[in-house]
């Protein structure tokens, strides 16, 4: 694309402080400068330093000063910012490198930090490819609703677009999937993050894009362009449409059965789920793709049959271990070198939340001293209960003090070690325990005199499905053949007999491809070698940090279309559970569903808008398709609304200690598998209730009094509240209010309102009332933020 000069544009944009942004075309010294961009996300080499360091920019067209000039130009710097840093530096591109300014300008008022303002630009162009601000102003409040949503946010975005980077704006399509929030915001701080994906013959390219942030005022505080003109795309002629792609899919797709464990779940139990992973096909033939982890470490895959078909040995019984115990395990079950002294031991006990047991642990360290000096460390943890070595690990801070055996061992030999390690140390598992063998292409540059360590890797099944919360693995060095590491962290938890019936495999691909759009896409697929061996992207970007990347590092970069599968935008992680076929919560392991529950019953009602609010968040149940908005809201739905209102619509995650859940929660009519049970004890935490005598009555209904006593606490002014004669309740049934301070706040507020002058606090409270109530409670919060005062 040809780059437009001459004509000058201003933009405002409305930062916390006044900003403006001109095009490209602001900067008219050169008329011919090429224009693609790259965004400055990965540096190759970086100058910086504005005070301390002379750059040297013979090597671009724009000299320092210029790229500062013409920044000022785009960003209207306030006078009071100053410029704390500028930095030359390069990112790589599919072919050659992009330079570009990097400036940073800060504000500071007696050496606080108050503000900043970072601005990228192509150092050769004059493109402006990024910048964002930052300011520390707390007397800003937040309005709720918001001023601008999502859709005024795009429109702001499409000028903004066709004024900072015109020669793009025909170029891209927005992408209406990217950072769309499933959940309406209940809060009045939100940021709209909007990206718009390169077209290339008509199909996206989403590899390169502009992605811009517009803050709920209406203020862009993020702008990026991240471009690259020298990619180059492949030659396509006739690819799959997407009905055909989807049968490709079907065909290529296989779901895997695996126990997991939620996070946060109620009987630590594990789960039997049905897992699908993302993946490709090539769009032309159909064939499922790999190419974009082709290059990554080869990590091998388990084999088809367990190391031996039944046990070896029964599980260990439980007994009391002691620390002399706990060492004798450690030297039986690995040797330890000769002049290994133990110095230091511990014992640890902790509870488990996920499996509800309490976890015993000794800590041994021990260190291997040669004519008084030390050479290396050995450590391990045992089960405090069985005697078993959960990890161990040993290393000599010098290779050349380790024994050699004056051979090298075969990967065959390693894994062959490091399954008798298992048989040994794991006895009663191996029926269950499935070898990943490494690919041997990993280890074909290694030269017969290194000392490398082969990484062997175990799967666990049951019921043949991958255990995913266990980990077994065993480390060998070729040269010695010694064990390094050793890791055998089993979950205690006692399995069914019998594998439970599950769904399908149709099933279970259908509701999977439920949960996945199908994408046709350009893909960009980077590749690293280094000395001859694919490296992982990861290593690079280390490698990348800490300035440390070698001229020998080969980034091959290759163009694919594909047909992809693209996770749905979803409020919450799920998981297929493979016994009943419902979605349930990665964090609960609660059922749901991938649509937000709707409810035929509120339409056109006076509080629909509030109702549909507390329906997202699952504050209200829906039942058949009925939300019931006039029938009395009980003590648990109130307390749900209003720990979900205070916590910005967060979930609620109760560790063991803090929910007490060991001796059944703090109500006794609250169970640890109730719905509201997070809720309540939340709420108990947050001292927005007490535990009285012991009873919550979830069930129970619940007053105007009692609801207005609650959303005073939740603001935060309940023992004001209670001060005489400073708020006054003027109704007419003023004699029958016992929290008078309370309900004269709602009401001032208009949380609350009067029906003919009268409060009438023993009147019950519907669903659409507490609603709305708690609708209005959002937008008082967010106006009774409290600024700072200038002294």
């Amino acid at each position: 694309m040809n780059q437009k000069w001459g004509k000058r544009l201003s933009l405002s944009v409305a930062l916390a402080m006044s900003l403006s942004v001109l095009p490209t075309s602001a900067f008219a010294d050169n008329e011919t400068a090429p224009s693609s961009s790259s965004s400055p996300a990965l540096s190759d080499t970086a100058a910086g330093g504005d005070n301390s360091t002379v750059i040297d920019d013979k090597s671009v067209k724009l000299t320092k000063s210029k790229a500062e000039q013409l920044v000022r130009q785009y960003v209207n710097i306030p006078k009071d910012y100053t410029v704390q840093s500028t930095g030359l530096s390069s990112v790589s591109l599919a072919e050659g490198k992009r330079q570009y300014w990097n400036i940073e300008f800060v504000k500071r008022v007696n050496g606080k930090h108050m503000g900043s303002i970072n601005a990228s630009i192509d150092a050769n162009s004059g493109q402006l490819i990024e910048f964002n601000s930052y300011v520390n102003n707390p007397s800003v409040k937040p309005t709720y609703p918001l001023k601008v949503d999502r859709d005024a946010a795009k429109k702001l975005a499409d000028d903004f677009i066709k004024q900072i980077a015109a020669d793009y704006s025909s170029e891209v399509r927005f992408n209406e999937q990217y950072g769309k929030e499933v959940l309406p915001p209940l809060t009045g701080q939100v940021r709209h993050m909007l990206r718009y994906d390169r077209i290339v013959n008509g199909i996206a390219f989403a590899d390169n894009n502009i992605s811009i942030e517009v803050d709920s005022e209406g203020h862009v505080q993020r702008f990026s362009l991240n471009w690259d003109s020298t990619v180059k795309f492949p030659k396509i002629g006739n690819y799959l449409n997407e009905q055909e792609a989807r049968q490709k899919i079907e065909q290529a797709a296989s779901p895997i059965l695996k126990y997991v464990l939620p996070y946060d779940n109620n009987d630590g139990k594990p789960i039997l789920i049905e897992d699908l992973q993302a993946f490709a096909i090539d769009a032309v033939t159909g064939k499922k793709n790999t190419s974009a982890d082709r290059y990554t470490f080869y990590q091998g895959t388990p084999s088809t049959s367990p190391i031996t078909d039944k046990p070896l040995a029964s599980a260990p019984l439980k007994k009391e271990i002691s620390e002399k115990d706990a060492v004798a395990a450690v030297e039986k079950a690995f040797k330890l070198p000769d002049g290994a002294e133990l110095q230091h031991s511990s014992y640890y006990e902790h509870q488990n939340d996920r499996v509800k047991q309490t976890v015993k642990q000794w800590h041994l360290n021990w260190a291997v001293k040669e004519k008084d000096k030390e050479i290396g460390s050995f450590s391990a943890s045992v089960d405090a209960s069985t005697g078993t070595v959960v990890n161990y690990y040993g290393y000599y801070y010098n290779s050349s003090s380790s024994a050699n055996t004056g051979t090298q061992l075969t990967l065959d030999e390693a894994v062959a070690k490091a399954e008798q390690t298992v048989k040994e140390q794991l006895p009663w598992l191996t029926h269950q325990l499935y070898v990943v063998k490494p690919d041997p292409k990993q280890f074909e540059k290694q030269k017969p005199e290194d000392n490398f360590t082969y990484y062997i890797n175990f799967v666990r099944k049951v019921h043949g499905a991958i255990v995913e919360y266990d980990n077994v693995g065993v480390a060998i060095e070729s040269k010695t053949g010694k064990v390094t590491s050793f890791d055998g962290s089993i979950t205690p938890i006692e399995y069914a007999a019998k594998t439970p019936d599950l769904i399908s495999g149709k099933q279970s691909l259908e509701r999977w491809l439920d949960y996945y759009n199908i994408q046709l896409t350009y893909r960009l697929v980077q590749q690293y070698w280094l000395n001859g061996l694919p490296m992982p992207i990861e290593k690079y970007k280390v490698m990348l940090a800490s300035g440390v990347i070698q001229d020998d590092v080969e980034v091959k970069n290759e163009v694919e279309l594909v047909y992809q599968l693209v996770p749905r935008t979803l409020n919450e992680s799920v998981w297929l559970n493979a016994v009943t076929g419902e979605w349930i919560t990665r964090d609960k392991g609660e059922v749901t569903q991938l649509d937000l529950p709707k409810a035929t019953d509120i339409a056109g009602h006076w509080a629909e808008p509030q109702l549909e609010l507390m329906i997202s968040y699952k504050a209200l149940d829906v039942k058949d398709g009925l939300v019931q908005p006039n029938k009395e809201v009980t003590r648990g739905e109130l307390i749900k609304m209003l720990v979900l209102a205070r916590n910005r619509g967060e979930g609620v995650y109760m560790t063991a200690q803090s929910s007490k859940l060991l001796s059944g929660g703090s109500f006794n009519d609250v169970a640890a598998d109730s719905a509201y049970f997070a809720y309540v004890e939340s709420a108990l935490e947050q001292n927005l209730i007490d535990v009285g005598d012991g009873s919550f009555n979830p069930e129970g209904t619940v007053s105007r009094e009692d609801m207005a006593e609650l959303i005073v606490r939740a603001l935060g002014y309940n023992t004001l509240a209670q001060r005489e004669n400073i708020f006054k309740a003027e109704f007419k049934d003023a004699d029958k209010i016992d929290k008078k301070g309370q309900v004269a706040i709602v009401v001032g507020l208009n949380i609350m309102s009067l029906s003919n002058e009268s409060f009438r606090p023993d009147k019950k409270v519907t669903r659409a009332e507490a609603a709305a109530a708690f609708f209005r409670y959002l937008q008082q919060r967010a106006e009774l933020q409290e600024a700072p005062i200038r002294m």
